[in-house]
């Protein structure tokens, strides 16, 4: 088997999506997330003029070895783009070797180790009424767990609340837009938010909650502790994570479990943190982590540690990263829980999906690969439109996280 071409489809069905098809010269072929989130031509542009090329004529059953042939030979290794780039590849691959063997792809990894994929969602609101309503309309639609942002009095624009009645996407402007911030009405609030949503509903429902890499260590470690009468399944990315060891001073100061890493390229980003038990759940993606072969290295590792599986799983993945997320999920022994964020009505017509979703949990189907695929005609029909995320400044003007 050889691959006999290979190209990069961009469109825009409600929000921008990169997809890599790769076809083999028996007909059979695979497709791969290539999607970053306001950088997406970055990626396109890695793969059309430096990825694509090497791949024509390679056996495609050879994931390994393309894997560190890309890798190793790019010299410039690691990063958002080539990473990205290279999990499209990898996926795509997967997906072709899982078609060849007529097999789902869990099947491949080992088979499942459980029969249905536990998933959370967002309940986001502008004040604490509105997201005591949204928590509530998510238990009605069958979750068990449910991540809750909430609106802070005196912030305009808070992360994860959306304008009206649209679902929450950042990626909200042709260039990005400037957000406000408070770190002392945002701590002073929180606790309050989820004091209120356990008094609604009770101890039943898994409560997460992201931060957005927005405090200071010892601020997280007191928002940890703020909240950790309310039990929550997790705190999200507390800290900006390139400096690994402030989560040590986070785990000192509280019990509220941690999770981190939908930003995270590779093992490299994370093998601190899952050495020295600093947190219990990594995020780094499939389709940002080099593809199903390197999130499995980073799987296997934390589980040494104790650590679980919490694939990001918002509208800035595609289907294609749904599907393969899934198959992992299906597979890994140290699975923690699926972040899901439904997808626009656009996208639905242009990815068919063989996954399900019931009472809370998802699976990922029986069809041969990972269950996703492209209706690329459809897809010319919403080109491309920049969208770039915003950028975040403290009352007194200074440049934070976003």
């Amino acid at each position: 088997m050889k691959i006999i071409d290979a190209r990069v489809i961009v469109s825009c069905p409600g929000r921008n999506f990169v997809t890599l098809k790769i076809v083999t010269d028996q007909g059979i072929y695979g497709i791969g997330d290539a999607t970053l989130n306001g950088r997406e031509k970055a990626v396109v542009s890695y793969l059309e003029d430096y990825l694509i090329p090497v791949l024509i004529g390679r056996d495609p059953q050879r994931i390994e070895d393309i894997w560190q042939y890309i890798y190793r030979g790019a010299y410039w290794r690691r990063g958002p783009i080539g990473m990205t780039a290279l999990a499209a590849i990898d996926v795509a691959l997967w997906d072709i070797k899982a078609k060849a063997a007529n097999m789902p792809l869990y099947q491949l990894l080992g088979g499942r180790s459980r029969d249905r994929i536990l998933s959370y969602t967002h309940a986001n609101g502008r004040d604490l009424d509105s997201t005591l309503e949204a928590v509530r309309k998510a238990k009605e639609q069958g979750y068990k767990a449910i991540r809750v942002q909430c609106g802070i009095p005196g912030i305009a624009k808070t992360y994860g609340v959306a304008k009206g009645d649209h679902n929450y996407e950042p990626a909200d402007a042709d260039l990005p837009s400037e957000e406000s911030w408070s770190t002392e009405k945002y701590l002073n609030y929180i606790p309050e938010v989820f004091a209120a949503v356990r008094k609604e509903f009770g101890s039943e429902l898994h409560l997460l909650h992201d931060v957005h890499h927005r405090l200071t260590p010892i601020e997280a470690a007191r928002l940890g502790k703020d909240l950790e009468p309310f039990r929550l399944f997790w705190m999200e990315d507390a800290v900006p994570a390139e400096n690994q060891e402030a989560f040590k001073l986070i785990r000192q100061h509280t019990t509220t479990p941690l999770a981190v890493g939908e930003v995270f390229n590779s093992i490299h980003d994370c093998r601190e943190l899952i050495q020295n038990q600093w947190i219990d759940y990594i995020r780094s993606t499939i389709v940002h982590a080099g593809g199903i072969t390197h999130v499995r290295r980073i799987a296997d590792f934390a589980a040494l540690y104790h650590v679980r599986t919490g694939f990001h799983g918002a509208t800035d993945l595609s289907p294609v990263c749904m599907g393969a997320a899934l198959h992992f999920d299906y597979w890994v022994p140290n699975f923690g829980i699926q972040e899901h964020m439904p997808h626009s009505p656009q996208m639905e017509e242009i990815f068919t999906r063989a996954y399900r979703f019931e009472d809370g949990h998802f699976t990922p189907g029986e069809t041969p690969g990972h269950g996703v695929d492209i209706n690329e005609e459809l897809a010319k029909k919403y080109p491309y439109k920049r969208a770039s995320l915003p950028v975040n400044r403290l009352e007194d003007g200074t440049l934070w996280h976003w």
